[in-house]
């Protein structure tokens, strides 16, 4: 069950609990700064996992979200290691998308290694075309909830089981940010820091590396990349860096 979807700027949808903080927890905490209103939806509890519990991933992802500062977060409750694109899950997304109204939906990078990751890019798309339609009593079990609704952007992030430092199509700068976001990060210590190698490199280190990397290629200390497979609309080149 859902708690009450309010109206969002932002909703970033993830796979599984920790794959928002991954991609994107400094892009987030830089939203919320802005005063943008921001969720996350994770699609399935992420479970199972060696070190992890569905009990220690909700207080995991409880201290997490108290770390990024959301406004809203929700589990869809699909099935992990079987997320797939069904009628059913882009219904309950699609109705999702139409109650938050976010314009600004974030969904993990279309190429991947894990299935779940490209199921629930590709249930992110069809979703987005679900929710702006009209007389949909017959789709999956019902009526979609809200209103009809066409989500502006659809924006990808990088959480992706690739040894390949993808090309993003834009950098964000979260220098201020890198700290929480590796706070965010540790919330989830049975899949990072339990049973992971000590020695450096650690899990965390190559996540700064690659921060960095990104960081540097925008004169940042620290960065996060996206990509779009549309077109950016500028008012203005103010905040280019």
């Amino acid at each position: 069950m859902l708690p009450p979807i309010p109206t969002l700027d932002v909703l970033v949808v993830a796979p599984h609990p920790d794959d928002a903080e991954l991609g994107m927890a400094g892009t987030i905490m830089t939203l919320r700064a802005e005063g943008r209103r921001v969720g996350v939806l994770d699609l399935t509890d992420g479970e199972p996992t060696p070190y992890g519990s569905p009990e220690r991933r909700v207080e995991e992802t409880a201290r997490a979200t108290e770390i990024l500062g959301l406004d809203w977060r929700g589990n869809l409750g699909l099935t992990n290691r079987a997320l797939e694109p069904s009628l059913p899950a882009r219904a309950a997304l699609a109705g999702v998308f139409r109650q938050c109204q976010a314009p600004w939906i974030f969904a993990p990078y279309w190429a991947d290694a894990h299935p779940d990751h490209l199921a629930a890019t590709e249930l992110v798309e069809a979703a987005r075309f679900w929710a702006k339609l009209t007389k949909t009593d017959s789709l999956a079990d019902g009526p979609l909830p809200g209103d009809p609704y066409y989500p502006t952007q659809v924006f990808y992030y990088f959480a992706f089981h690739l040894r390949h430092v993808p090309k993003p199509d834009f950098i964000v700068d979260i220098s201020p940010y890198w700290d929480q976001k590796e706070a965010a990060i540790r919330a989830y210590a049975s899949q990072f820091i339990e049973g992971r190698p000590t020695e450096p490199p650690t899990i965390i280190d190559r996540l700064r590396e690659l921060a960095g990397t990104w960081g540097f290629l925008i004169n940042a200390r620290y960065g996060e990349g996206f990509a779009t497979r549309e077109p950016l609309g500028l008012t203005s080149l103010g905040g280019v860096k």
